[in-house]
């Protein structure tokens, strides 16, 4: 079947419904759902964001921001993962728990507006990469995936994408913060709100596919292959440690394997070698203009500008 027909068998699918709702991150995948649907069925396709710690804020303003483009209803849902002592506790069903409490909110948004249907962006090549607990939370709440239901990969989600001048169209994958903090290592506020800090520090710095994991007080920074020249310049190593100590890590480490999806997740074998590491925090890893707490919005984290040499 050619893409044009699946995407003709998509709409056809999703018009003979008299709803939905899309689970919405505002990512390539739950955006193109949203645009087929709103095609369809115009003021009966609804999106909804589920707002919580995990969630960073940029993501949550990309969402907004697509549903803008996409000309959606957009609804937004609050919530606390933290309140759940199995997701806190970051086994290797943790993802099952998130995904379960998220959609589990969609479903009460869906029923307070009238509507039947959920879907969620899940495509034809989820089921195959890896370990994925959050499709069993998909399963059981018995959530509909259009992209799945009608063969379409991820390839073709980001060219459906480009049809309709998404501008995420090639916007990475981004996986909840939780992801970056290992298996078995609690989940908290603290970790969580760092790790947001960091990674927004880098964003900013010009970096586009990167991680920061906390291992516990313990950064380990990935970047793509192609940005690693740009993580080993001397400015990028004195300014990161700088500021990373400054949001609330110990240390901080450069991963030489580079950017890898599920670094820290339970299908490794082994937890990935800590290489290079090039600077360590003073004391308690923090400075005296450290960011704590909720004050996210704090400019003297991002203060100085990288690099900082001609």
């Amino acid at each position: 079947m050619s893409l044009k027909e699946k995407i003709t068998a998509v709409r056809e699918d999703l018009a003979e419904r008299d709803g939905v709702l899309i689970a919405f991150s505002g990512g390539v995948d739950s955006g193109v759902v949203a645009a087929l649907a709103r095609d369809a069925l115009g003021d009966d396709a609804v999106a909804c964001t589920a707002k919580s710690e995990t969630l960073p804020a940029a993501e949550l303003d990309d969402a907004r921001r697509v549903a803008d483009e996409i000309g959606i209803r957009h609804e937004i849902v609050e919530f606390s993962e933290l309140d759940s002592a199995a997701f806190v506790e970051n086994d290797g069903d943790r993802c099952y728990h998130c995904r379960s409490m998220r959609l589990g909110r969609m479903f009460d948004a869906a029923e307070r507006l009238g509507i039947e249907v959920v879907c969620d962006g899940t495509n034809a090549s989820d089921p195959g990469e890896g370990h994925r607990p959050g499709l069993q939370a998909v399963d059981e709440l018995d959530a509909y995936s259009p992209l799945l239901a009608h063969g379409i990969t991820k390839e073709e989600v980001r060219e459906i994408a480009d049809r309709f001048d998404l501008s995420v169209a090639d916007k990475p994958s981004m996986a909840c913060l939780s992801s970056r903090i290992p298996t078995g290592l609690e989940v908290t506020e603290e970790r969580l709100s760092r790790v947001e800090k960091a990674e927004t520090i880098l964003r900013q710095w010009g970096f586009s596919q990167f991680r920061v994991r906390d291992h516990d007080g313990l950064a380990r920074i990935e970047v793509a292959p192609d940005e690693l020249d740009a993580a080993l310049d001397l400015d990028f190593v004195e300014a990161v440690r700088d500021h990373l100590a400054d949001v609330g890590f110990d240390h901080v480490t450069l991963d030489l394997h580079g950017y890898r999806t599920g670094s820290v997740s339970p299908d490794e074998d082994d937890e990935p070698v800590v290489e290079n590491v090039f600077a360590e925090g003073d004391g308690d890893g923090r400075g005296d203009d450290a960011v704590t707490g909720d004050d996210s919005d704090s400019g003297d984290v991002f203060a100085t500008d990288y690099p900082r040499a001609e």
